[in-house]
């Protein structure tokens, strides 16, 4: 246990430290960077406000044999309201699953500490999460026959812990913005897309008290007897990303980018024997966004997340973990007053 909670924090940090001198450096120079104004504006004097709902997810998937259907575990996370703010590449976020969004018991309690991060200093797209999740249900209702009064099946010892950063190249950022799309801060005007080249890193276990496939169902899964399952992957990759805008004012964005990675894994029975394995697996991550922008106001939805294939020791072992978070946004572009211009001095100190 020791072990594993230093891997974790040197994975953290390591992050850490990959993030913030990217974008330290290139909020130096941002100012001095021009871009194709009739393609997009950027507003580097106001301030973004938001209102949002949004909802964050880690599940994680059991490969099936054809003709038997997967197994997914889901976790019930909270639908969040939240606010927040934006002024050049800084953002701060804060939301709160308040309980008349919340009401749904019958999938069981989750409990989970989700960060994840979306930067887009200039030329770079900078995605990084840290996870930790405890409690799941599996979906559907109908794959365990026998459950209790027609419930969900609920796995309240199911664990996952998940670090990563995923960093992209934007090669056409003089004229293709995903600050318009994503944190709001920008307007794109005319329609572009861009290449995409980098790579990410991942590491993170699910485990549980007894094996990961409930035993009515171990006759139809070749996971069966397995209870835990630790991976450490990375690998170069590249994508493409393009917005459409209709009439200046609304916007479609798509980004996807495929990663070939070189994966360690390790699964674990119920028994306590440890089988591992060293293969080459693609990896995905994407962004969708669609919505109305203007010099002022900003009402959109996006959609950010990972797939994340793994493997077994046994070639029909096969895994998926999938992350993301949904949001719904309201937003506006603001000027500060003079007092909130001198406090915010320091931040355009260091922008210029």
């Amino acid at each position: 246990m020791k072990l594993n909670k230093c891997f974790y924090f040197f994975i953290v940090v390591t992050c850490l430290q990959t993030i913030f001198p990217v974008g330290y450096v290139r909020a130096q120079s941002e100012q001095l960077v021009k871009h194709d104004s009739t393609y997009y504006t950027d507003y580097p004097n106001m301030v973004t406000t938001r209102l949002y709902i949004s909802q964050k997810y880690t599940a994680f998937t059991l490969k099936a044999p054809e003709g038997v259907r997967d197994l997914s575990y889901r976790p019930n996370t909270t639908l969040n309201l939240g606010i927040g703010v934006t002024y050049h590449v800084f953002s701060l976020n804060l939301a709160y699953g308040v309980g008349f969004l919340n009401k749904d018991d019958e999938k069981g309690d989750t409990k989970y500490l989700d960060l994840q991060g979306h930067l887009y200093p200039e030329k770079w797209s900078i995605d990084w999460y840290g996870q930790f999740y405890k409690g799941y249900y599996l979906f559907p209702k109908s794959l365990l026959s026998d459950s209790v009064n027609g419930e969900f099946y609920k796995r309240p010892d199911m664990r996952i812990h998940l670090f990563g950063i995923a960093v992209y190249r934007v090669f056409n950022s003089e004229r293709f913005s995903y600050r318009a799309a994503i944190i709001q801060n920008e307007w794109q005007k005319k329609s572009a897309g861009t290449f995409l080249f980098g790579g990410d890193i991942n590491y993170g276990d699910v485990t549980a008290d007894s094996a990961l496939v409930p035993v009515n169902l171990e006759k139809n899964y070749p996971q069966a007897g397995i209870k835990y399952i630790r991976f450490f992957s990375c690998g170069p990759g590249g994508g493409y990303a393009y917005t459409l805008v209709i009439k200046r004012h609304f916007f479609m964005t798509g980004g996807l980018s495929v990663n070939l990675n070189f994966c360690f894994s390790t699964e674990r029975t119920i028994l306590h024997n440890n089988h591992d394995k060293a293969y080459l697996t693609p990896t995905s991550n994407f962004r969708v966004a669609a919505g109305y922008n203007s010099n002022t106001w900003n009402v959109s939805a996006n959609w950010v997340g990972n797939r994340l294939p793994l493997g077994g020791t046994n070639a029909s072992n096969k895994y998926f973990l999938q992350t993301g978070n949904y949001r719904i946004i309201l937003a506006k572009k603001i000027m500060p007053g003079p007092r909130l211009r001198k406090r915010m001095a320091y931040v355009d100190k260091i922008m210029n």
